[in-house]
């Protein structure tokens, strides 16, 4: 069987204290990786540093808010001192908006949802990028959304962050791939996870967007999109660069 070449490599996983992250968190353990777990929840995130070390794995968390500069600097860094450098970053971390459609999408929910799923992991990128270009490799893996491919399976802010999710990994793709760095992403379905949607029942888009819901398809647990994700990362996918992999039991087909 080929090697994954992640063992003993350097991987961030943003969101890594709950649902797909720690999943993902926990699957790099297993590949021999020494994973850095960044999470704006430090319970959440310190209890999957936990379960990693428990399982004979290496980790540590950073925690705060990733679409803050300072507090991308410090999981770099952290990164980089602490592990030997940074050879796999996961832009997992993301938030769900109120499935508001346009009109109804106030500046707050449009900025914090932008934000978080668009402006974070391109700021990370930004940071890990020197490293990765001088090591001469790198691979970028972003979990955007079914909602990347669509327009019916979230409201504006979300549809719109995950599309943009998508514009940048292809970007990167192009713009990199000369120097030994991949950019790819998997576009999850439905997932068993803990993220919650404050949708509001009595608004156009909820009434919209459920017609819709019945091409879902099956649920996926965590582990089943963790597993793209580490197969995008590892050797396996040397040579797959700018894809958006669906893993959503194929409702992106439907």
């Amino acid at each position: 069987m080929r090697s994954t070449g992640l063992h003993g490599r350097s991987v961030v996983v943003t969101g890594g204290g709950s649902g797909i992250g720690r999943a993902a968190a926990l699957a790099f353990a297993g590949e021999g990786a020494r994973v850095l777990v960044a999470d704006l929840d430090r319970e959440a995130a310190e209890g999957a540093v936990e379960e990693v070390r428990a399982a004979g794995g290496e980790a540590r968390a950073v925690v705060g808010d990733l679409s803050e500069q300072p507090v991308v600097d410090r999981v770099v860094e952290a990164a980089v001192t602490e592990f030997g450098g940074l050879h796999v970053l996961v832009n997992n971390a993301g938030i769900m908006d109120r499935f508001s459609a346009a009109a109804e999408t106030d500046d707050a929910e449009w900025d914090r949802v932008l934000r978080v799923n668009l402006t974070a992991p391109f700021l990370l990128t930004r940071a890990a990028l020197p490293h990765m270009l001088a090591a001469g490799r790198g691979a970028l893996v972003f979990t955007a959304s079914e909602a990347a491919l669509r327009g019916s399976a979230a409201g504006t802010a979300y549809t719109a962050s995950k599309h943009g999710v998508v514009g940048l990994v292809r970007s990167l793709a192009v713009m990199y791939r000369a120097h030994g760095i991949r950019a790819n992403a998997i576009a999850p379905g439905g997932t068993a996870t803990a993220i919650r949607v404050d949708a509001r029942p009595d608004t156009h888009g909820p009434a919209v967007l459920g017609a819709h819901a019945g091409n879902m398809g099956r649920i996926a647990a965590a582990e089943e999109q963790a597993a793209a994700i580490v197969f995008l990362a590892s050797d396996a996918a040397a040579h797959v660069n700018g894809a958006v992999l669906p893993v959503d039991d194929g409702w992106s087909a439907v």
